[in-house]
């Protein structure tokens, strides 16, 4: 009985070491043996990190391969979509397209903050109502109240061109970040916010922002101040929103995952949804509409009693029934903007891992000391192209803008004057010729899916169409897009 006295001690004894142990464990370098988070071996930071947060609004569209292109017969007989694998990382896109009361939103934040002094800025931003206009049709009511009336609060919103749709993608990423650190307790909530002093995520990331400041992080480094702001490094703050590229759109759209077994894609999709019918086979909605479009001409909405749509011009963000991620209206409603710039070959031409045509490099703009310049006048941080002399010993890029790289830059050129082809507007030209035989240069913006204005043949994910980055109609709309950090499978 002694013996077992002793032996049930010795246990609560070694289970009590073995608690110490554990809690006065600290991870350490697995390449140095220096401890990790501790002031007294230097108090270099690893945080836990378990998966990226799920922005405001927004989906995980899982990635893979696929056929990118056509899935449709070429009817328009322009060759520009010709299919071709690639591969797609997992991102987030929203699961709707940006709404009337969610620009509005951005209109008012804008107003309030640049308003008074910079009324330039709002103007800039405003939709073109516009669009709506027709010399042939009476759709003044669309002008003066798509845009306002709360009737169309979350209806998407159109007139607005290529750059003011980026802008917005700018402005979520600081009002998203903002939020986060004021629910993290870093930031106090500041209504008053004024002109350059507004938050934007990458002056705060370059110490250029003071804010309401609420608790700054612990400083670890023995040498620091004792607090410090925020890092990359925490993980706390989300990546850029941004608009989708066009292989992004184009994979979720069409929602392979909905047509995987194993390794196989079972049936290749024309559209969003199986099969090569516009018709729900659904028996509580039979024969109605899967998307709004147009069906013939003359035929918007079908026939008074029993409306097919449901919807004359665009309808409500959430009609219809979503894709297998969870998308609604990626065929029809309103076409979308993506990143990419439009050439006819760019599927010859682009990489086959995310691909895309359309990069400009930049960096940020220095001072004499090497340190961030300060900020501009609404706030945000300079950026610059990146220089030939700055790239010059690189293999993988030479200019900033990329463009045009292999189809339209001068190694691609009929023509060969080089002292020519460093006039900007001459190299826009000589290629396609722009504005002569071809509407085609560096500004030319790719737009995918139908529309409400559209025929079945553009609710296809393969189709494809352009145009100015500056200019906007009443059927193109978009919806936001992030990248997905880390892992491509959601925890």
């Amino acid at each position: 009985m002694l013996n077992k006295i002793r032996i049930i001690k010795g246990l609560i004894a070694l289970g009590i070491i073995s608690i110490a142990f554990t809690s006065c464990y600290k991870e350490r370098s697995r390449t140095t043996a220096w401890y990790y988070n501790d002031p007294k071996w230097g108090g270099f930071e690893v945080v836990p990190y378990e998966e990226q947060e799920t922005g405001p609004g927004l989906v995980l569209i899982e990635g893979g391969t696929f056929v990118m292109g056509r899935t449709e017969q070429e009817t328009p007989f322009k060759w520009d979509n010709v299919p071709r694998r690639v591969t797609v990382s997992s991102f987030y896109m929203d699961m709707a397209e940006v709404t009337n009361v969610d620009y509005r939103e951005y209109l008012y934040w804008l107003s309030r903050v640049f308003g008074v002094d910079y009324p330039e800025v709002v103007k800039q931003a405003l939709p073109d109502t516009l669009v709506w206009r027709s010399r042939l049709g009476y759709n003044e009511p669309y002008v003066e109240y798509y845009f306002r009336h709360p009737a169309y609060a979350f209806y998407p919103v159109v007139g607005v061109n290529w750059v003011k749709a980026n802008r917005y993608c700018e402005w979520r990423t600081d009002r998203v970040n903002e939020y986060i650190l004021i629910r993290e307790g870093i930031l106090k909530v500041d209504p008053n916010q004024q002109n350059e002093e507004n938050f934007n995520t990458d002056a705060y990331l370059a110490g250029q922002f003071e804010g309401m400041v609420k608790n700054d992080l612990y400083d670890l480094n023995p040498n620091g101040a004792g607090t410090r702001k925020v890092r990359i490094e925490d993980g706390i703050l989300l990546p850029k929103y941004r608009l989708p590229t066009e292989a992004e759109w184009e994979f979720a759209s069409l929602g392979l995952i909905g047509n995987t077994l194993f390794e196989r894609v079972i049936e290749r999709r024309i559209y969003p949804w199986n099969g090569h019918l516009l018709r729900t086979d659904y028996y509580k909605n039979m024969g109605e509409f899967t998307a709004n479009f147009k069906r013939g001409r003359g035929d918007n909405m079908g026939v008074a009693g029993n409306l097919n749509d449901a919807a004359d011009i665009t309808a409500p963000v959430y009609s219809y029934w979503p894709n297998d991620y969870g998308l609604y209206n990626m065929a029809g409603n309103v076409a979308e903007w993506v990143m990419d710039v439009y050439r006819p070959l760019s599927f010859e031409d682009f990489d086959d891992f995310r691909s895309f045509r359309g990069n400009e490099f930049m960096t940020k703009q220095l001072d004499e000391e090497g340190m961030i310049a300060e900020k501009d006048s609404l706030g945000r941080i300079v950026w610059r192209p990146v220089t030939q002399e700055e790239s010059a010993g690189r293999r993988n890029y030479r200019a900033s803008d990329n463009r045009n790289y292999l189809d339209g830059d001068f190694s691609s050129s009929i023509y060969f004057d080089q002292d020519m082809m460093k006039d900007e507007e001459y190299a826009n030209k000589v290629m396609y010729e722009y504005s002569k035989s071809s509407m085609v240069n560096n500004m030319a913006r790719v737009y995918k899916g139908g529309s409400w204005k559209d025929r079945a043949y553009f609710l296809s994910p393969g189709t494809r169409r352009f145009l100015d980055q500056e200019m906007s109609t009443d059927y193109i709309g978009f919806r936001c897009a992030m990248v997905r950090v880390g892992s491509p499978i959601g925890f």
